[in-house]
């Protein structure tokens, strides 16, 4: 039987709109024929019931052909192909076009169907339904569907489905939804869809040309709806806000405006108090019908992760050598460097806060097993009991120069730690000016909390800030530019080159490593994203002679090439080091050093991720979120792949009998 990915060259077509019971039904029509002494695929075609050649764009439409009839119960007698549809003189042909029940030659629903990766078409389909009248549209390339209702001939509103054959248009718009609802139809693991993906269509379509920062309306619309998803989550009879029911578009615009005002109360620090919506009202329609099928809540945190880094690099352009790191890279290192309860964590270049807040996660499971309670997700709208959040408020620190990207890490903190986080907006190597930020008014109406808890963690007798008493350090610091003001290179020993002469500029990841470690308590542990020139330079071989004179290094593991792609190709390493202590790590002169190399690429070469296939099937493996497992060696993720570096670091660990396993 021909397998229809053979069909689509070129793309992996795995992450569809439709079902594998759709996908089976349709291949099993495919048949080969000679032509001209070569083997063509064909299909007999649903509708026609006769044999068409089968095409990339053909076999879309028969997929999306055996979807209206098997799941939306349309009969085959109201549905037509190649419908023609008249310009003037001139005649274009429709798809695929529902007619109307009561109305026979009239449309009632047109569809546009591209083949995969193919994204244009959304224009055409707009114009067909203003020169018939049709009140809905569909466009879809079989990875990603827009569903539309014509209101006038210059506005369509998108909808989140079309209405099934027994169903009325009003039934779709004025639906009501639980979170259990929202579970249900989550597009994220019914459709496989991205979070990202639909951020980039909603600036294709709208954003453009709606004149506001993108960054800013995005991440409003996402507080707002994470605050929603949060109190339906905790109250089964409430009725989510964050939904375009056939109100009209000014209506919506208040709805949707007051939800964001009672987050920003809910969540103190990330918007002033007159932030506002500034949308039209009409594209916030749009954004809201493209973003109301998405359930934020109990994923892991791959989702909304992915979305911030899309939007901080078109906001940035990666112009600070400022990377989002991996998920995976962040997990392997939590697991490597195994938080407890009773540790201090910081991250120095906290980005969207992927080191701390994985290591929340870690732990609250740790303390959820302790009591006999079952692990629950990590991000989840669940209600947190008291040792959970009191972890978060006390234990756990993030430090970030970048004010777009300490917002976004709030965020994910303060519903982590139930309204209360300690992430900061400081320069976190210029510590000798801390003192001018922390006295600006505005800066204390945010910040001041949790920094008044950092300045308790520095060693008695220190007040400069250049010392504090943490357990563990996970960063992976911005690599781009180096360090050229005086100022700040005349605080760091490192700022001096191999013969001991002060240096006019200095790599910024270089002045990291022994700022981190000064971050650290004695027999305190780091884990740190260097760049691998660092590991095997003749010309950096004082950096490593720094580093092993304070600290055991206990590993280093290789990352692939591709893992930091699409924004910079540069070879990283991670290295981990414990600091001398007399009773946590007593120094040694010999000691044995993991070393470990990352075999699976984990992305293409264009930065896309590469998932896990079973390999029986070449579907895509879900994890039990229902989200995809992101191929790579790291680890072993939740028994569905094989044990990874992390685990045989453990088993290195027990065998030196390190401190903290």
């Amino acid at each position: 039987m021909m397998r229809l990915n053979e069909i689509f060259k070129n793309t992996s077509y795995d992450n569809t709109l439709f079902s594998d019971d759709i996908i089976s039904a349709v291949e099993a029509s495919v048949f080969m024929k000679a032509v001209k002494g070569v083997d063509v695929p064909y299909i007999k075609c649903f509708v026609r019931k006769k044999d068409i050649k089968l095409t990339p764009e053909e076999a879309v439409r028969q997929l999306y052909i055996y979807k209206l009839i098997h799941e939306y119960n349309y009969p085959i007698d109201r549905i037509q192909l190649e419908t023609p549809i008249h310009f003037g003189r001139e005649v274009k042909r429709a798809d695929i076009t529902i007619m109307d029940k009561d109305r026979p030659i009239v449309p009632y629903i047109i569809v546009e169907l591209k083949k995969p990766k193919l994204t244009d078409g959304k224009e055409q389909l707009k114009s067909y339904c203003n020169a018939t009248g049709a009140p809905i549209g569909v466009w879809t390339n079989g990875e990603q569907i827009s569903c539309y209702n014509r209101k006038d001939p210059n506005f369509f509103e998108s909808i989140s489905d079309i209405p099934k054959a027994n169903q009325k248009l009003s039934d779709i718009l004025n639906e009501q939804f639980t979170y259990d609802d929202l579970k249900k139809i989550d597009k994220i693991s019914t459709q496989k869809r991205s979070l990202r993906a639909l951020i980039k269509e909603m600036e294709d379509e709208v954003l453009a040309s709606a004149g506001v920062d993108s960054f800013e309306e995005i991440f409003k619309l996402i507080f707002a709806k994470l605050y929603d998803e949060l109190i339906c989550a905790n109250d089964s009879t409430a009725y989510l806000q964050f939904r375009n029911t056939g109100d009209t578009d000014f209506e919506l615009k208040e709805k949707i405006q007051g939800l964001f005002d009672d987050a920003k109360k809910r969540w103190e620090g990330i918007f002033t108090e007159e932030a506002k919506i500034l949308l039209s009202p009409s594209h916030l329609s749009v954004c809201v019908s493209t973003l109301q099928d998405i359930k934020l809540f109990n994923n892991n945190l791959d989702v909304v992760d992915d979305a911030f880094e899309y939007l901080m690099s078109k906001a940035q352009k990666g112009e600070k050598g400022q990377y989002f790191t991996p998920r995976y890279v962040i997990d392997m290192c939590v697991k490597m460097m195994n938080p407890t309860v009773k540790d201090k964590i910081i991250d120095t270049a906290c980005g969207s806060s992927g080191f701390t807040v994985h290591s929340i996660f870690k732990v609250w499971k740790d303390i959820r097993r302790a009591k006999g309670l079952p692990e629950g997700d990590g991000f989840t709208a669940a209600e947190r009991i008291p040792e959970e959040t009191n972890f978060v408020r006390d234990n756990v620190f993030a430090i970030d120069f970048d004010e777009k990207t300490v917002r976004v890490a709030r965020t994910l903190n303060l519903i982590a730690g139930d309204g209360q986080t300690n992430v900061l907006h400081l320069n976190t190597l210029d510590y000798s000016r801390w003192n001018e930020t922390t006295k600006q008014e505005d800066w204390i109406d945010t910040y001041n909390e949790g920094f008044k808890k950092l300045r308790k963690l520095q060693p008695s007798g220190v007040k400069d800030y250049s010392q504090f008493q943490f357990d563990l350090v996970m960063a992976n610091p911005p690599f781009a530019g180096d360090i050229k003001e005086n100022t700040i290179i005349s605080r760091y020993e490192l700022g001096k080159n191999s013969a001991g002469k002060w240096q006019n500029k200095v790599g910024r990841d270089v002045l990291f490593i022994e700022r981190n470690l000064n971050f650290l308590k004695p027999g305190g542990r780091m884990a740190i994203v260097l760049p691998q020139g660092r590991f095997n330079n003749s010309s950096d071989k004082y950096i490593r002679e720094f580093i092993a004179e304070r600290c055991r290094i206990l590993a280093v593991v290789g990352l692939h090439g591709n893992v930091f792609k699409p924004h910079t190709g540069t070879k990283t390493s991670v290295l981990f080091v414990q600091k001398w202590d007399d009773e946590l790590c007593p120094k040694k002169e010999d000691y044995p050093i993991f070393f470990a190399t990352m075999q699976k690429p984990s992305k293409d070469n264009s930065g896309d991720k590469i998932y896990v296939k079973d390999p029986a099937t070449g579907e895509n493996i879900l994890d039990s979120h229902g989200h995809l497992i992101v191929d790579h060696d790291l680890y072993n993720h939740d028994g569905l792949t094989q044990d990874g570096v992390a685990e045989a670091f453990a088993e290195f660990a027990k065998k030196e009998k390190l401190s903290f396993f």
